[in-house]
């Protein structure tokens, strides 16, 4: 299961227990790709205790790597759909790997034809 960025920080919030718990569950299958440490480590305005737990988080997970095939799936969704650049990355990794995104933003990527979504919008 992929997650998406913005799932990697609701989950940082103690408050979001609900999710946290659905993550613990999953724990062995979860993955991100690398542009989703890209968006999360590189939020200008991170505090220093935010900055660390996010750091052990990318340590401990899997983090898929970009390669030509994700960024030519990439170009081809971006080119197809109206998608960031971030998303379509994160999309095409998804489909290239053959695993199901765990995202609150479904609407981003609902057009996508072979991605599986899963929305997180029950767990908060």
């Amino acid at each position: 299961m992929l997650l998406d960025s913005n799932v990697i920080i609701y989950a940082s919030n103690p408050k979001n227990i609900h999710l946290r718990e659905y993550l613990g569950k999953y724990e062995k299958v979860l993955c991100v790709s690398t542009i989703s440490k890209l968006e999360v480590l590189g939020y200008h305005k991170l505090k220093l205790n935010e900055k660390q737990y996010f750091e052990k988080f990318f340590a401990e997970i899997i983090v898929l790597p970009i390669d030509n095939s994700i960024i030519d799936k990439a170009i081809l969704l971006r080119q197809q759909k109206n998608i960031s650049v971030g998303d379509s990355i994160i999309a095409a990794t998804a489909i290239i790997a053959n695993i199901s995104l765990l995202t609150h933003n479904e609407v981003d990527f609902k057009a996508i034809k072979k991605l599986e979504i899963l929305p997180i919008k029950n767990l908060l």
